[in-house]
């Protein structure tokens, strides 16, 4: 399992990076656009943050397949280890299938249906992102979904991993994590609340207690 935060935000990104197993970063236009920076400047600075081998996952902004192929060769140029994250439409299928015949890794994005998924990965995506809570928020099942193309994706499309995203807890991420899924990515706040747990605190600090009443102090001598 893989896990990934999904952020532009460097002070974010260091901070994760300090304290979490992260594979990686995500962003979508709405994430990217709240930093305000340019890819071409903010993608190196990921990058130096994670230092090499971690991916970065970036989206391209076109709807048309001619300028998503375009803007997925422009972000191809801009980092090593780099997947373009393509919305599954028509013209998305279309931009997966040149892109793959060009050796552009891709991801499936915007994913709502195990349709979707399916054709994004027999297209040659590498992975597809089903909305696990805007599927909930139309009234449908995130975990049926997730479910589904694991086991469709195993059986005609093995290449292609499931890639979970769109979280309102981190109960759902487990959920995807036990149906199968093998990466993830979280918002910054549940990112930052994976280790929040009052009680161990509290554990933490009766241990201190205990030592300092026995010894006087926390060294271990």
């Amino acid at each position: 399992m893989k896990l990934y935060v999904d952020t532009a935000n460097l002070n974010d990104i260091k901070r994760f990076e300090e304290n979490l197993p992260l594979a990686g970063v995500t962003m979508n236009p709405s994430i990217t656009a709240k930093s305000g920076v340019a890819l071409s400047v903010l993608i190196p600075q990921i990058r130096a943050v994670l230092g090499k081998g971690r991916m970065i996952f970036s989206q391209v902004i076109a709807s048309d397949c001619a300028g998503m192929v375009e803007e997925a060769s422009r972000l191809s140029k801009m980092d090593n280890d780099i997947v373009i994250k393509i919305p599954v439409t028509a013209e998305g299928l279309k931009a997966i299938k040149q892109l793959k015949a060009r050796n552009v890794r891709t991801l499936g994005t915007a994913v709502y249906t195990t349709t979707q998924g399916l054709l994004a990965a027999l297209a040659g995506a590498e992975y597809v992102a089903p909305y696990y809570n805007r599927i909930e928020a139309l009234s449908g099942n995130g975990l049926e979904i997730v479910s589904a193309l694991v086991k469709i994706l195993a059986l005609h499309a093995p290449h292609c991993k499931v890639f979970g995203a769109s979280y309102k807890n981190n109960q759902q991420f487990l959920d995807c994590l036990m149906a199968g899924c093998e990466c993830v990515t979280l918002p910054a706040d549940l990112a930052g609340k994976l280790l929040d747990n009052p009680s161990v605190d509290a554990a933490v600090a009766q241990f201190q207690n205990d030592w300092r009443s026995a010894y006087g102090s926390l060294d271990i001598k």
